[in-house]
């Protein structure tokens, strides 16, 4: 009696695309990330050594789908980020489909440490945008910033010194880009789940023990556990496990007001 999940060898990028967007209707917020069976969401410092090929594969076609491409500024510099390019065939899979050839990339900054010469600003196919403090965006920073990258202020009334996660997610949305694609970090992620302004996670399970001190996907506390619900698990090469969770009940965002939650100021400056 086999027992493993479908090989996700056995099906087309088509079906892969039907699967990850069944039921995921914008505004809708998509959180990717990939750990070890121990629990570290990297190996020696990353995560691109962990996932293998089926991994990519996925994570290309989120970015496929995607209006927009969500990532704090801690996580670009880590994973050594480039320009929003997509490749070839997704651009053709996105004009067939209506959609604009690239996803916009999103940056969330508190304090605006970017480079406003960085090769994802000047080599970007569409224009980025930073989410940031009321505080930076009005700062010297934020206007240099702004000749390469649309700057939004994202901070709560009475504190214009943070970024509001929950302000985050409306202003992608009131741009017209209601399918949004998070790749992390851990310390935003936490401040998502707070907020309770996860949709969805799909989660690489890769099949190794990291040990050491590597982090969780999610940093931060919570005022609740957000229930999730299993929508589909696949196996890759090298008996990775791609999951996929969409969230188990209704939105607090949706029926009542959640308390504010500023993205920690660690992993976004």
């Amino acid at each position: 009696m086999n027992l493993l999940p479908p090989s996700i060898a056995d099906l087309s990028d088509d079906d892969l695309i039907d699967l990850y967007t069944a039921g995921a209707s914008a505004p809708w917020l998509r959180v990717n990330f990939v750990a070890t069976l121990d629990g570290s969401a990297s190996a020696a410092g990353v995560s691109g050594a962990l996932g293998g090929p089926d991994d990519l594969r996925v994570f290309d076609l989120l970015r496929r789908v995607a209006d927009v491409v969500l990532v704090a500024a801690g996580t670009v510099r880590d994973e050594g980020y480039g320009p929003m390019v997509l490749h070839d065939a997704d651009v053709a899979w996105r004009r067939a489909h209506g959609m604009p050839d690239h996803p916009v990339f999103a940056i969330v900054s508190r304090s605006l440490s970017l480079d406003a010469g960085s090769r994802v600003f000047t080599e970007a196919p569409v224009r980025a945008v930073v989410l940031t403090s009321a505080a930076a965006a009005a700062s010297d920073a934020g206007v240099a910033l702004s000749s390469v990258a649309d700057v939004v202020p994202c901070s709560a009334d009475t504190d214009p010194d943070s970024v509001d996660v929950s302000l985050v997610r409306d202003a992608l949305v009131a741009r017209g880009l209601g399918t949004i694609h998070c790749e992390g970090g851990p310390s935003f992620l936490g401040s998502l789940i707070a907020s309770d302004a996860v949709d969805e996670l799909t989660l690489t399970i890769d099949p190794s023990l990291e040990g050491g001190t590597g982090p969780r996907i999610a940093r931060g506390g919570s005022p609740e556990l957000r229930r999730m619900r299993p929508a589909h698990v696949l196996r890759g090469a090298g008996d990775v496990l791609l999951t996929r969770y969409v969230r188990a009940e209704p939105s607090a965002r949706v029926s009542e007001p959640t308390a504010r939650v500023s993205v920690p100021v660690d992993r976004v400056g």
